[in-house]
């Protein structure tokens, strides 16, 4: 087997023709957009090129043929965070080959202790975590846009290598078209009409004052979080400027309080279903293809993310939000299935939210460590 590293035009086409060699037969998988993929690794596109590097390989067989690949990578913002510097690894993809998944992951453990790390994190993405992120456990079910699908085999692979597990991620499912439930709504409902309480959703051309708005809530309501890292306005532009081509505007929804920005939901309609007959490639046939599809309309959304200000929260303005965006939704007679991801098995809170809205289990993704030591 050859590890190579991807450094020109032929080995980046490998890297992507990798993960549709892998997945050739397998109806639920979405190939990503080859231009998502390639923006990860490109410092014009990634802001966290700013603060770090990356790296990534292919493997090939005895025969030349393309069996897996993997990616390494540095965010100086959060490697000195740990107990040990702590690298990260991601974009994985491996044939059932124990011996080739082995490799993969040695290859990026050398360069990560090679660059002073002693850890690597995976499978994670040189990126926030609303993409690309997390080993997928359980809920084999077709995958909404940006969420990580991979072979059950993977898991064996991680723990065998000694990855072990630091979180879970948990995804829950909405039926959209069932009521919520009476309790629920009818405490939301209040919320919505408490004086100096204002909903209003995002509108394109104030979309510099919501990517402040955001940073402003984002930055408070996860600042206890451990090894949290401020959330910064030019990678706010960039993820508010990839949710463009996608973004309904009457989704996206920001609380205020006295003026006062302190709560936000994004929802984005789930591109996969635009995105499958594309295998990957938004050439000119693609974007026609996508336009159309976008017109034709889906009937599953996303939630991406959601953050209340500390001193706002218990104080129903999450559900207010969700209130708010299905008296939109409902009327369009279109969406029938809002899929919230994902909440970290540590956050209680919005795990009881969901309780309460009456979601339902949809998938469980997993962030894994592997601490150099514990694997020669």
């Amino acid at each position: 087997m050859t590890v190579t590293e991807v450094k020109d035009k032929t080995t980046k086409k490998a890297f992507l023709d990798t993960a549709r060699i892998i997945y050739k037969d397998d109806p639920i998988w979405v190939c990503p957009l080859d231009n998502d993929i390639e923006a990860v690794f490109d410092p014009a596109t990634n802001n966290f090129h700013n603060d770090g590097k990356c790296t990534r390989w292919v493997l090939t067989n005895e025969s030349g043929k393309l069996i897996g690949r993997v990616a390494a990578f540095i965010n100086n913002k959060k490697a000195y965070n740990y107990e040990q510097p702590t690298g990260g690894m991601g974009f994985f993809e491996c044939i059932d080959n124990r011996d080739a998944a082995f490799l993969l992951f040695d290859t990026a453990r050398k360069w990560l202790s090679e660059n002073g790390m002693q850890a690597m994190d995976g499978p994670i993405n040189f990126g926030e975590n609303d993409n690309f992120w997390g080993l997928l456990v359980e809920g084999f079910i077709p995958p909404s846009y940006g969420m990580n699908y991979n072979p059950p085999y993977y898991k064996a692979f991680f723990e065998e290598y000694g990855f072990e597990t630091l979180y879970a991620q948990i995804t829950n499912h909405l039926d959209i078209i069932k009521p919520f439930p009476e309790r629920f709504y009818k405490i939301a409902k209040w919320v919505t009409q408490k004086p100096g309480y204002e909903f209003k959703h995002l509108t394109a051309k104030n979309i510099e004052k919501f990517a402040a708005d955001f940073i402003e809530i984002y930055n408070d309501a996860w600042r206890d979080f451990e090894n949290f890292v401020p959330i910064t306005h030019a990678t706010i532009a960039e993820s508010f400027n990839k949710m463009k081509p996608l973004m309904d505007e009457n989704l996206i929804w920001f609380a205020y309080v006295n003026n006062e920005p302190v709560s936000f939901l994004i929802v984005l309609p789930d591109a996969n279903p635009m995105i499958k007959p594309l295998k990957g490639k938004l050439n000119l046939i693609g974007k026609l293809k996508f336009v159309y599809n976008r017109w034709r309309g889906v009937s599953r959304m996303r939630a991406i993310v959601m953050g209340t200000k500390q001193k706002f929260q218990n104080h129903g303005i999450e559900s207010a939000l969700f209130i708010t965006l299905g008296e939109y939704v409902l009327p369009l007679n279109q969406y029938t299935e809002l899929e919230l991801s994902w909440v970290g098995d540590f956050n209680e809170k919005m795990i009881a939210m969901h309780n309460a809205m009456g979601a339902v289990f949809g998938k469980k993704h997993l962030t894994m460590r592997h601490i150099f030591n514990g694997h020669e």
